[in-house]
């Protein structure tokens, strides 16, 4: 089922039905792109998956800072009287996911962060313009023949997709494709302008982590280069009650390199920790 939104709301995709799991997009993503998630949980949860101010098809309404997320995200369970959810978010939407935690621990009851930290760090290299010129041309004909094998080998394996996975796969393909090319496109200049600020002014929470009681999962891509499995590690290291996971052979966008992986050990983790999903 699709919610929409009223005017001055966030844009949210509503599946399934159940205790609810918050689920919160990067950056450039939207609340589709977390389908790789939604598809698979809203069998046993009702899945909240918003498009984050800026993104997607919700506006930016001007200028605005990352705290303005944390607000939307609050309206929005309110909105919804949502009292307690697992929050699962990936990249920049598990900063959000840390942050909302610490902000509202009573309405979190556990966190799925997906490769994102704390205080993230990132190795990548300079992007030079035929960077750009392979990732356009990848872009499009992936987006019209979607995991198209002459087009990953001749292109998108030298595009930088080459940072963004390991696993150069039809099915990865078919992911950016279907939720990665529409989210970046849809991703306003006030949504980068504000994430950047962040991450200018130093973005480190660190030390506030051992404030989070509720169980964390942390999973990690070995070669992320956006922000580094070292720095992710270091998150779960911090945190009270964490399981902590890398996959080899992976790198940002894991969860559409290896899904069924993935979901299996969301799944198990959900099953080790049952009292996550209900309300007392």
């Amino acid at each position: 089922m699709n919610k929409t939104a009223q005017p001055g709301d966030l844009k949210v995709y509503i599946q399934g039905k159940g205790f609810p799991i918050l689920c919160l997009h990067g950056h450039p993503g939207s609340g589709c792109s977390m389908s790789v998630f939604t598809q698979h949980l809203s069998q046993q949860f009702q899945t909240i998956a918003p498009d984050l101010r800026g993104y997607g098809k919700t506006p930016p309404d001007g200028e605005f800072e990352m705290i303005d997320h944390l607000k939307d995200i609050e309206n929005l369970l309110n909105r919804l009287q949502i009292n307690k959810c697992l929050v699962l978010g990936w990249s920049l939407g598990g900063i959000l996911a840390i942050e909302l935690a610490l902000r509202c621990p009573e309405k979190v009851s556990g966190l799925i962060l997906i490769a994102t930290a704390a205080k993230p760090r990132g190795n990548h290299p300079p992007i030079t313009w035929q960077d750009n010129l392979y990732t356009a041309i990848a872009s499009i004909l992936n987006r019209l023949k979607p995991g198209w094998q002459w087009n990953i080998e001749t292109f998108g394996m030298r595009s930088l997709f080459r940072y963004l996975i390991q696993q150069h796969t039809p099915t990865a393909y078919q992911y950016i494709a279907k939720d990665a090319v529409s989210a970046y496109l849809q991703t306003s200049p006030q949504a980068t302008r504000a994430l950047n600020k962040a991450l200018k002014a130093g973005y480190n929470r660190l030390s506030n982590l051992e404030q989070i009681q509720c169980p964390s999962l942390v999973l990690a891509g070995e070669a992320d280069r956006h922000i580094t499995a070292t720095s992710s590690r270091e998150t779960a290291q911090y945190l009270n009650n964490s399981h902590w996971h890398c996959y080899p052979n992976t790198a940002h966008l894991f969860p559409w390199e290896i899904p069924d992986q993935i979901i299996k050990d969301i799944d198990n983790w959900l099953q080790l920790n049952p009292q996550m999903k209900y309300e007392g």
